[in-house]
Formats: structure tokens, C-alpha cells, sequence
């Protein structure tokens, strides 16, 4: 059991690490293509997201091996792969309630981390990439990673969700992760400026955090900045670099 154990954690850092050099590393590609000389000079910072990254992916692969076990060994997880165990329906409804539930845990996690306390300990670590570029997504100090790497395998045993979804939501949060720090828009200005921008967050909105640090907390949505008042609207659209 225990080695079966380790097997899965070791592994599912792997995959892990394997995801963030992948996703990064394609949008770091088309930043040279799309927005060429933006990340000039920034060479020192970027082998300091890339290590502190990876260090992240070893966290984030623990929890995750754990549920990878429990959920293939033991059954222990509300993770399904019958398509007939829950309606069609469930599987979009299903990916909403998993990032409405990640987006409230990272908003108040991520407000609680700009504290003093914990912002010097563990925040500071994300916010010395200025500018953040497409490496810093997970250029977390462990502790911050740790806050991280709960909130999905917490949700798998609480949350039905058909294993495809959940390979969805996993997908969202990396894109989400990469494209909102490399600095520059990607979506169009008629969705960013528009009335569905209103309320996801891009490049455009996450800028706005890392320039003034005390607003704009969210991952996915902007629901929770704007019930507490620390939505400060968007950045400049385009190339979002200060």
C-alpha cells in the first residue's frame, strides 16, 4: 500500500511539473510570436518562477497522488466514470460548481495572503516576478502552494464530478493560470470590454493586482471583487506590462 501510495504521488508530481513546463512554456512561445521582446531581460526572474514552480508541482502532486489512489484503490472519491451514474446535465453544472467553489477558496485565501504577515512570509515569493510572465503562474512559495494544492482534491470527495469534467475544470485552471500572467490580453477587446468580461478575469484584470496589489483577487470570476468592494476594475487592453 505504501509503495502504491508513493508511486502515486511521485507521479502525479510528475504530471504535474509536466503540465506547468507544457502550458508556460506554449504561452511563453506565443508571447515571443505575438508580443516579441516583452520578456527581455526578465531571463534571471524566469529561472526563478520556473524552480519555484516546479518546487510548486512536488506540492501540488501530493494531494493529488493521494486522491489518484484513493480513487482507483479504494473508491474512496466522488470521482464517477459511468456516464449514466448522474444526468448529461450534471457534467456542465458539475465544472460550474467546481470553479465557483476554487474561485471563493482562492479569493480569500489569496486576500488573507496579502496580510503582512503572511504576504512577507510566503505571497512575497509570487509578486517579486514584476512583471509576472507566462512562467510565474505557479511561482508559489510552499506554503502559499500548499493553500493551492487542497482545494481540488478536498472537492473531489465532496462534490460529484464525472472524471472528464474534472479533467475540464484542471484544464480551465491552467489555462486561466498562465494566460492572466503573461502580460498581454489574448481575448478580444469585445469580451474583455464587454458585458461577459464584466465578470471573468483575464490578463487585463489580473494586471491590475499585480500593479497595485490591494484589489482584483479573484481566479476566475469577478463575483466575489465586486461583493466585497476590491474589484478595481481593468488595466490597459493589450499588452498589459506596466
Amino acid at each position: 500500500m505504501v509503495a502504491a501510495l508513493s508511486f502515486s504521488m511521485i507521479a502525479m508530481s510528475a504530471i504535474v511539473g509536466a503540465r506547468y513546463l507544457l502550458a508556460s512554456g506554449g504561452f511563453a512561445l506565443a508571447t515571443r510570436v505575438r508580443q516579441p521582446g516583452l520578456y527581455r531581460g526578465l531571463g534571471p526572474q524566469i529561472r526563478r518562477e520556473i524552480g519555484w514552480s516546479l518546487a510548486s508541482a512536488i506540492i501540488y502532486g501530493v494531494p493529488a497522488g493521494i486522491v489518484a489512489w484513493g480513487w482507483q484503490a479504494r473508491g474512496w472519491t466522488r470521482i464517477y466514470t459511468d456516464l449514466t451514474d448522474f444526468p448529461l446535465w450534471y457534467l456542465p453544472v458539475s465544472v460550474l460548481l467546481y470553479l465557483f467553489a476554487h474561485d471563493a477558496w482562492f479569493y480569500w485565501t489569496h486576500r488573507w495572503m496579502h496580510r503582512p504577515r503572511p504576504f512577507r512570509i510566503a505571497h512575497a515569493v509570487h509578486h517579486a516576478s514584476r512583471p509576472p510572465t507566462a512562467w510565474a503562474a505557479m511561482s508559489f512559495h510552499p506554503w502559499e502552494a500548499l493553500t493551492g494544492a487542497v482545494v481540488i482534491p478536498i472537492l473531489v470527495f465532496a462534490i460529484p464530478v464525472h472524471v472528464a469534467a474534472l479533467g475540464v475544470v484542471l484544464t480551465v485552471m491552467t489555462v486561466m493560470g498562465v494566460s492572466n500572467h503573461m502580460g498581454w490580453e489574448m481575448f478580444p477587446r469585445w469580451l474583455v470590454r464587454g458585458p461577459l468580461g464584466g465578470w471573468l478575469i483575464t490578463a487585463t484584470h489580473h494586471q491590475r493586482h499585480h500593479d497595485l496589489y490591494a484589489c482584483n483577487y479573484g481566479l476566475y470570476f469577478r463575483l466575489w471583487d465586486r461583493l466585497c468592494g476590491t474589484d478595481r476594475g481593468l488595466g490597459a487592453f493589450g499588452q498589459v506590462k506596466p
